[in-house]
Order: structure tokens, then sequence, then C-alpha cells
């Protein structure tokens, strides 16, 4: 590691006897330890990995200069000595320790954190919350051994980065890394590209072909989307487990191999255990050492970080300049949900570096999903009734591979409240949907139901009525009596003329909210207060795809 040997560590003389302990205390660790003074030109220092500051630099001009050139170095900054600094100040180093503090608690402290960022290095992986912390100590913990490892995490937190990781910082680094995603490949084809087969052993098997299993020999193989492997294939890899070796297809000799397996899922397999998806014995071989990572949503202090990296890289890919994004965009990043996690964050600065190349991004720059307060607060855009939305199963504290299930049986709930409405309406018994209200007809208060007559009665829509309820609230002027002249309507009401049956007045509801969204369905469907299902139903209905 960049810690031991390879790295240096530049510490200043601000305490000259401070330092000359801390220089005793790194270099008996094996680090290589330069002293140098507080005016000089720490830049012109080859490939520094810490910088240690020995007592309260002069004046705050000092200290920000200091703190800048370990920014422009790339390193940490620790702080020894600064107890009279106010906390705004000391949160400006990577760490400050008191006055008195022992040199070798100082030098395990920046022995370990040099540790973690040469780990950071190597995976990929780009964060400094507390969560993201306890992922890079369980990598550096159990990358040593040779034991299974069960990757657990939503899609897009960064699994097969984790599983990267691990085989770089383990024996077997020289050896392959192979990566497969189970949910990939068709069940028919997936058991000969774990284990290969023989040469016709099924029609088109011109030849012998080596499966993954054993083109990792000696290495490492990564299952992803382990939760959707078949029960038969399940069976072969629990015997790869146990025996250390397998047959091709179409084969009648073992071959023996030597993989360290490491699998992933963002599904709950113990729940798939219990509905009969995966086979126990399998979970419990594969679970020997477990890491579950973070969604980015619970750790929103990492995003500028993973911005600016990902901005470094997609400059460099695309050879676009950016100049950076304001804080009140930073603010709302910050507040988006992002069930896409890292790699939905990644995509949304793909686009704003290449579509706002040389100036700074602002608020208008984010799409309006991203910017959305619903999003913001982690609401999700299915409604389970009316004006209310289901929240995910992350926050409801249920298990993720639930809430598609979830989310169907909502849907489904939905579609039978329209058709019963539907049918109501053909009984002429109609409520709900299928029940008019009158509002004003001539100054009083009237009811009109579907079974009633109304086509022939002269009707406008009522001024400043919701879209969303137009379909459901008709003004009525009864025969004889003289309506009030109706007001000028405002800018993006719906007009209704006279003589509408009610579906053409729920198909005009249904094109101006589309119309007020711009087309996107999910708003709609939230507008209007059905679901989304129902709503697709009801656009093919009505001749709308377009």
């Amino acid at each position: 590691m960049s810690g031991r040997g390879e790295g240096r560590i530049l510490i200043t003389t601000d305490d000259l006897e401070l330092a000359g302990g801390l220089r005793e205390a790194f270099q008996e660790a094996g680090f290589k330890v330069e002293l140098v003074t507080p005016s000089e030109e720490l830049r012109a220092a080859p490939a520094p990995s810490l910088l240690i500051v020995t007592g309260d630099a002069e004046g705050a001009g000092a200290r920000s200069q200091v703190v800048q050139a370990g920014t422009d170095l790339h390193i940490p900054v620790f702080l020894v000595g600064g107890d009279a600094l106010e906390p705004a100040a000391q949160a400006e180093f990577t760490e400050c320790f008191p006055t008195g503090s022992h040199p070798g608690e100082i030098q395990s402290v920046a022995h370990a954190l040099l540790e973690r960022l040469e780990v950071q290095r190597l995976t990929g992986i780009v964060g400094e919350s507390d969560a993201i912390k306890e992922v890079i100590e369980r990598i550096m913990q159990i990358a040593p051994v040779g034991s299974r490892v069960l990757i657990t995490g939503e899609s897009g937190t960064g699994k097969e980065l984790v599983a990267r990781g691990i085989h770089d910082l383990s024996q077997r680094k020289h050896k392959p890394f192979i990566a497969v995603n189970v949910a990939a490949l068709a069940e028919s084809l997936l058991e000969s590209e774990l284990f290969g087969h023989e040469k016709g052993a099924f029609t088109g098997a011109i030849d012998l072909r080596k499966g993954l299993f054993e083109l990792a020999h000696g290495g490492t193989i990564f299952l992803d989307e382990i939760g959707e492997m078949p029960l038969v294939t399940q069976t072969k890899l629990l015997r790869v487990l146990e025996q250390h070796e397998f047959l091709r297809v179409g084969g009648e000799k073992s071959i023996k191999v030597d993989v360290r397996i490491v699998a992933a899922t963002n599904q709950d397999l113990r729940q798939l255990v219990t509905i009969g998806r995966f086979r126990k014995d399998l979970y419990y071989r594969l679970n020997v050492l477990h890491i579950d990572l973070p969604p980015l949503r619970r750790r929103r202090e990492d995003i500028p970080l993973l911005v600016a990296s990902f901005v470094t890289e997609v400059s460099a890919r695309h050879d676009r300049p950016f100049v950076g994004i304001s804080d009140e965009a930073m603010d709302i990043l910050q507040r988006h949900y992002w069930p896409g996690n890292v790699r939905e964050l990644e995509n949304l600065v793909e686009s704003m570096v290449v579509l706002a190349p040389g100036r700074m991004i602002v608020p208008a720059d984010i799409p309006a999903e991203v910017a959305s307060e619903r999003m913001a607060r982690g609401v999700s855009p299915v409604p389970v009734g009316l004006g209310s939305a289901a929240p995910t199963t992350s926050e409801r504290g249920g298990r993720p591979e639930l809430e598609f299930i979830f989310r169907t049986l909502v849907d489904l709930r939905m579609d039978v409240d329209d058709l019963r409405a539907e049918f109501e309406v053909y009984r002429g018994t109609g409520s709900g949907m299928s029940q008019v209200k009158a509002l004003q007809a001539g100054g009083e208060l009237r009811e009109v139901r579907a079974g009633d007559e109304i086509e022939s009665l002269p009707w406008k829509p009522v001024p400043d009525m919701p879209v969303e309820t137009v379909s459901e609230v008709i003004s009525v002027s009864e025969p004889g009596v003289k309506a009030p002249p109706a007001p000028e309507h405002p800018p993006g009401s719906l007009v209704l003329p006279p003589g509408l049956t009610m579906e053409e007045i729920e198909r005009e509801a249904i094109v101006a909210v589309l119309d007020k969204v711009r087309g996107n369905r999910r708003k709609a469907a939230e507008v209007l207060e059905i679901g989304e299902r129902t709503l697709y139903r009801k656009i093919k209905k009505y001749g709308l795809e377009d």
C-alpha cells in the first residue's frame, strides 16, 4: 500500500519538537518522512501521501494556504495542536488532534486512513461517509482470506466494484477475475456458460468449450444477481462449493477447480429461501462473509465527491470542458432520492457534462424528475389511492423483493375499482366516477346521476374547477331558468362544449392533463388520481397513443 514505503509523509516544523517525535514514530512504522518549513512550497515535493501540520498555523490566511496545498495535492491534512481553533476552522482539516497527543496514536490513525484511501483507489469506490468507511473496512478484512462472500445491496450501488476490490487485494490478484451476470443468461445457456460443454453435448455444440469456472481457476468468479439462478443450476453450483469439482454439460469426467466465489444480489435471499426459489443449503454456503452496500440516499454527503469524480472522468473521455455546478444545483442533487443509486447519478453527470459544456450547471439544467420534490422526499410515483402515494419498501421497512408484488396488487385494486364503476354506469346506479355532481343550476345545487338524461341539457364546466375533477363535476342550467353569464375562463382551464357523453368528457380530461404534463404518463396518472395501468388502458381505448 502507498502508506508503507511508497508514499511520503510531510510534517511541518511549526512545532519542531513535536515534528521530531512524529518523524520517529512514522519511520519506525516503515514510512518515508520529510520535514518541511511552514513557508516551503509543498507542491514541489513529489508524491506525498499525507501532510501533518504541527501547531496552529499563524492566522487564518496561513491555515487556508496549508489546507489549499493539501487540496491541490489531493492528500489528507492532519492538524496537531489546534485546540484554540473554532470548530469551523478545525473542520477544514481531515483530522485534528489536541496538544499532547501521542505520536504513536497519530501514526496509527494515519496508517488506517492511508490503507483505506489505497483500497478506494484500487476499487474505484468514492466516498467519505461512515457507511462507505465501514464497507472499505470490511473489504480490507475479507480480501486476504479465501472464504466465500455474499454482497447485498440495491441495483446501482457498486457491488461489482466491491467484488473486484476483494480480488485485487487478495492473494489471487494475479489470477483471473471473471464476472458473470446470472440474470442476463438464458436458463438453457447458463449451465453451459458456467461449466462448459463437451463436443456433441447438444445441438450446436460442435466443439469442446471450457466454462467460466474452468477459466477462473486459481482466481475469483463473481456471480451477480445470484437470486435469479434456476434451482437446477443451484444444485450443480452447490457441488462446486462442496466438492470443488464439476462436470461439463455432456461430460463424464469430473474437473477439479480452485475458485473463490463472490456472489451478489439485490434481493433478500432469505425470503427467496422461504418461498422455495433458492436453496437453503446454498444460501448458507454462499453467505460465509457478508457485505451490505448502502443506497446513495443513505450517504448523501458523498454526492459532491461522486459528482467531482464522474465529472473528471467524463470530461476527459469526451474532451468537454466543465465549469462546475452551482450550490443550488448541488443541493437539488443531494436532496434527490436516487432510486437508481450511483449508476443513476453517473448517467446524470455525463448528460450534464455533454449538454452544458463551458458553463456552470444551474437548477434549470437538472431534469424535472430529479428536481421533483416528490422524489426528493422518496415518495413513490405509484399511487395507492386517491391523493396518496406508496412509499418505497425501503422507507416502509419491508423487503425490496416485495415491492413489485405490492405495487402490482395496488394497480389491480385500482383496475377493479374502475371496472366496478364502469359496471355501475352500465346499470345506471353510478357512483364515484360514474356519478355526476351538478353544481350550478340557476343558483341552485342539483345532483345528476349517470342514469339521468343530461345530454339534452345545456351545461358547461364550472370555472376554476381543477382538471383532475372535470369528469366528475358539471354545471347544468335548468330549462327555463336563466343562468348568470359565465365568467371568463382563466388560462389553462378546460372548457367543454355541450352535448358530450361521459366518455367524451373523460377523453378530453385525459388529453388536457397529458398536454399539461407534456406527455408524462406517470405524472398524468397522479393528477387524474388513477393508476398508471388504468391510464394506459384508457389511452389505448381512446386512441391517444400518439
